[in-house]
């Protein structure tokens, strides 16, 4: 008897069950609330599992979900500011309000799949996609179990493995990062748990190690790690830079557990739409100067599920997702940052570094940005003509 695969139906697929993939379905049923039950979500990993992340989630990302009403009770770190450390000496800024959290994606991740389920989204957890394809008519995900699920919509919010970018046609892309993190306990060294810390000491290195506060089975850590944003096919010893980093604090990088995983930088002039398949969070691409992903994954799926709620409306049309990025808040600031990593980790490093050092409003402004909270005018000018002064080539 000839075995029978069960094929799924669903009106949007979505592949990948963390913030960018849970936040899209929630934005979409919040846009189209006759979707319900009709939406769903495919996660590899069972709830809660554990995803490798320094968990800063900046308070840009937590307003949008406060917005949808789905933002996360879980254990956290309230930060309130940022120390950036390099050779040539250490600024740190604070501000009286906080600007974000430092989260546990195996709480958080486990936490917003809860919520979505219980607005009308189908999770499936331990499906894990290994192909995808799209006939014209209808897009569909395979899984590793042989279960296949087909929608009018499939989104890939798979990450750095997307299976769903394949199918787009792209390749894994240019700017990739290695990254390497630790839990450990504190020390004296580490100042107040309020603040996250960045250290650049390495100019060799196009990347920093961190220090963040965090929450750990209830117990006071603090995490750290070491981003390295690759060029070509470079490779760096990050066992033995982060290692060096723990030997200030008295620790040994051999008696923790090392958690090594990788992440994708946005690049401007990506394709992140083909046919009904559409990309978002690292699928499509985050900030390759800091690594930080987690809002940005937010804004990412918050605009997607209204995207893919017009388009279904025949309001919008799906192909028109790239150019939505590109022109949106997120998508101009990605650029941004793709822009600047050329200039912080190439010969102009030492003027970024002074920048930050020398203004008193640089790291500030950094702050307010990763907290959400309005720009102020005046910071942001002085900033920016204190950038284009040290800028200028040296006579």
């Amino acid at each position: 008897m000839a075995s029978y695969t069960p094929v799924h139906h669903a009106d949007v697929v979505i592949v990948g069950g963390g913030p960018a993939g849970l936040v899209t379905a929630l934005s979409l049923l919040r846009a189209a609330p006759e979707l319900a039950d009709r939406v769903v979500v495919l996660e590899k990993g069972r709830y809660p599992r554990e995803k490798y992340c320094a968990g800063a989630l900046g308070g840009r990302g937590d307003a949008i979900l406060a917005d949808l009403d789905a933002r996360p009770d879980v254990p956290g770190v309230d930060v309130r500011g940022m120390s950036f450390v390099c050779g040539a000496g250490e600024r740190e800024e604070k501000l009286d309000e906080t600007i974000g959290r430092v989260v546990r994606r195996v709480e958080f991740d486990a936490a917003l799949a809860l919520i979505a389920e219980r607005r009308g989204v189908r999770v499936v957890d331990g499906a894990k996609v290994t192909s995808v394809d799209d006939d014209g008519s209808a897009a569909t995900a395979h899984a590793a179990d042989g279960r296949s699920w087909r929608a009018r919509v499939l989104v890939g919010a798979d990450g750095v493995g997307s299976s769903v970018r394949k199918a787009v046609g792209l390749g894994p892309g240019l700017l990739r990062a290695q990254v390497l993190e630790v839990d450990t306990e504190p020390t004296e060294l580490d100042g107040e748990r309020d603040v996250l810390r960045f250290c650049a000491f390495d100019r060799a290195l196009p990347g920093y190690t961190w220090d963040f506060p965090t929450i750990v089975d209830g117990r006071a850590l603090v995490c750290r790690g070491i981003y390295h944003l690759k060029r070509g096919d470079e490779r760096v010893d990050l066992e033995n830079k982060l290692g060096a980093q723990l030997a200030k604090h008295g620790q040994d990088i051999r008696q923790v557990k090392n958690k090594r995983f990788a992440e994708r930088g946005f690049e401007p002039a990506t394709t992140l739409a083909r046919g009904r398949m559409l990309l978002v969070g690292e699928a499509a691409g985050i900030d390759p100067i800091t690594g930080e992903g987690i809002a940005q994954a937010i804004e990412y799926g918050a605009m997607c599920g209204e995207h893919v709620a017009r388009a279904l409306r025949r309001q919008a049309v799906l192909g028109d997702w790239t150019r939505r990025v590109r022109l949106s808040r997120l998508g101009i600031d990605l650029a941004v940052r793709t822009r600047l990593a050329t200039y912080f980790f190439g010969p102009l490093r030492p003027r970024v570094e002074s920048l930050v050092l020398d203004s008193p409003v640089a790291l500030r402004a950094g702050c307010r940005h990763f907290g959400g909270l309005p720009a102020r005018a005046g910071e942001i000018a002085r900033v920016l003509a204190e950038a284009a002064v040290r800028a200028r080539p040296a006579h």
